[in-house]
């Protein structure tokens, strides 16, 4: 069972990391494919690959641990593009888009897996507290 009282100031800071983290790495894939260095001169489609990383936003910010595990697999096509792109484009910048990606997906990876952890730990503390009531089993 999840604490049901108010994050800890760790969870919180936290929190706020991965959706900034998030922000960044929906701000560069736009600015990638529609400006800095699009596959296509003048943009691309490629930049719709934001929606999904869109889509755990509002979870993020009401502190939804299901969100967080599913978007700590998520970013890992994000990791894979970044790591095929930085070796395969030809252009420099893209190169280092590229690379920006995979920091960027690294980090929020690693944000969500620890944010997800202090949770469970959390939940794991109140369960075993003294205060903490057990229901009783039907028989």
């Amino acid at each position: 069972m999840l604490p049901s009282s108010s994050p800890s100031p760790a969870v919180r800071l936290l929190r706020w990391v991965n959706v900034l983290v998030l922000l960044a790495l929906v701000l560069l894939c736009l600015g990638w494919e529609l400006w800095w260095a699009p596959v296509h001169p003048g943009g691309s489609w490629l930049a719709l690959k934001v929606l999904p990383l869109c889509l755990p936003l509002a979870g993020l910010l009401k502190n939804r641990l299901y969100t967080y595990r599913w978007l700590a697999l998520l970013v890992w096509l994000y990791f894979a593009e970044g790591a095929v792109r930085s070796t395969s484009d030809p252009n420099s910048l893209s190169s280092l888009l590229a690379l920006a990606e995979l920091a960027l997906s690294l980090l929020l990876f690693v944000g969500c897996t620890i944010y997800i952890r202090l949770r469970l730990a959390a939940g794991q503390a109140q369960d075993r507290s003294p205060n903490h009531e057990h229901p009783t089993p039907h028989s």
